[in-house]
């Protein structure tokens, strides 16, 4: 059997659906609800395989957006964290009906550095695509440090996000790699030039997997978006520096409260 995990919480006038990162869970907003709750509607959600939400075979961004349709508020604010944001901006471009505005967190449309664009080395998503089938659980500690790296609380927000990890079922070696093939492979550079809905980007200034050196890209690409750097923040700023993280959310969620 297969169910969604979809958990709404908040009182405020503002849906906002939250989609976590390779690996992770919903657990992973657990430190930031009581900020957000009295200003958003929140929806916590495990994407298709992992998490809560198990049963689901790998899929594609376009086959997770479809997945979560049915369950998504008429209008809301999505938010997507690495993995998540390829998520969230599929479902903008797809169903921008549904989709009142979009909240990238450290992500990129295009996570594979290629030249003259800065990103994870290719051979390095292939060698944790490689290492998951003869390791799962050392190759998803080695990919949350990353995450955390050159932070002045690194070992502590590697320690949340581990906890995590471990504290719900594990997705399988299958979900996981075509995770990563969707870090590796998808590209939306081109298609969210045209995306309907007004987009903020936060970012970590300290980002070993979504450099900063992406920003002044995008910013030139989609003239329209915003952009925040988090100094002293790395792949997780929610974790690492909760709030100011969670105020520029606040202000953005004004914008379409009623």
């Amino acid at each position: 059997m297969t169910q969604l995990y979809w958990q709404t919480i908040g009182s405020g006038d503002c849906d906002l659906v939250m989609l976590h990162g390779w690996g992770l869970n919903a657990e992973v907003w657990s430190s930031i609800i009581d900020r957000l709750s009295p200003h958003f509607r929140l929806h916590l959600v495990d994407l298709p395989g992992y998490g809560r939400s198990q049963g689901f075979p790998a899929m594609n961004v376009e086959a997770m957006a479809t997945t979560l349709l049915p369950q998504a508020p008429a209008n809301a604010v999505w938010l997507g964290w690495s993995l998540g944001g390829l998520v969230a901006s599929q479902m903008a471009l797809r169903y921008p009906e549904r989709v009142s505005g979009l909240v990238s967190v450290a992500s990129s449309p295009c996570f594979t550095a290629t030249e003259g664009w800065p990103g994870i080395k290719p051979e390095t998503l292939k060698g944790f695509q490689h290492q998951l089938s003869e390791d799962f659980q050392r190759t998803v500690e080695r990919f949350l440090a990353l995450q955390t790296l050159g932070t002045d609380t690194a070992r502590q927000d590697t320690r949340l996000l581990k906890n995590v990890v471990l504290s719900l079922p594990v997705p399988s070696v299958e979900v996981l790699d075509g995770g990563l093939e969707i870090l590796r492979t998808v590209d939306l550079r081109e298609a969210m030039k045209t995306l309907p809905v007004p987009l903020l980007r936060i970012y970590g200034a300290l980002d070993g997997l979504v450099p900063r050196k992406v920003v002044p890209r995008l910013d030139s690409l989609w003239p329209a978006s915003e952009s925040v750097i988090i100094e002293k923040a790395a792949h997780a700023p929610f974790i690492s520096h909760p709030d100011v993280f969670c105020q520029q959310l606040v202000d953005f969620g004004l914008k379409f409260t009623r």
